[in-house]
């Protein structure tokens, strides 16, 4: 059984790339979506948490902008130039666990000022909270078939893509 890229490259040199590509990217949505909650739930729109929970947005987005380059330019656009692709399991949790970057950039660029200027303070928040959840939902999607063996999803008979069109 091979494995995808995505776990591939969480699991090489251990512990760098599992903190550099899993640990601080999560740890910092998960410290938007627990400070979001307290914030949703209190209707406090200032004070610590709220700091905190900017902090973290922001740096998270800005982080995962640069996971994002990195990995395009020396994983993905490689490996689809090369077809080193080793199924439709490996495509889809790289690809899921890139679009991670749509999310955070989303909530950075709200807690910069740069996007929702129009829309009232709980307003930005709900967006906020849409965004955490988004993020959650391709992290875990791009987590589950990233363990799955590359090959499943195409019978087992594929073991790169190479040859298919691009």
């Amino acid at each position: 059984m091979s494995m995808t890229h995505y776990m591939e490259l969480l699991a090489q040199n251990q512990p760098w790339n599992l903190i550099l590509f899993m640990a601080i990217p999560v740890v910092l949505a998960e410290t938007v979506a627990i400070t979001e909650l307290y914030i949703l739930f209190t209707r406090r729109f200032d004070g610590m948490v709220r700091t905190l929970n900017r902090a973290a947005s922001i740096a998270g987005g800005l982080y995962f902008l640069g996971v994002f380059v990195y990995l395009m330019l020396t994983a993905v656009i490689p490996l689809t130039r090369d077809g080193g692709w080793r199924g439709p399991a490996d495509v889809i949790a790289v690809g899921f666990y890139l679009s991670g970057v749509v999310p955070l950039l989303g909530m950075a660029l709200l807690d910069l000022g740069l996007l929702g200027r129009s829309r009232s303070e709980e307003g930005r928040l709900r967006l906020h909270a849409i965004l955490v959840a988004i993020f959650l939902v391709v992290a875990h999607v791009a987590m589950v078939f990233g363990m799955l063996d590359p090959t499943l999803l195409s019978g087992g008979a594929v073991t790169s893509m190479q040859g298919m069109p691009h």
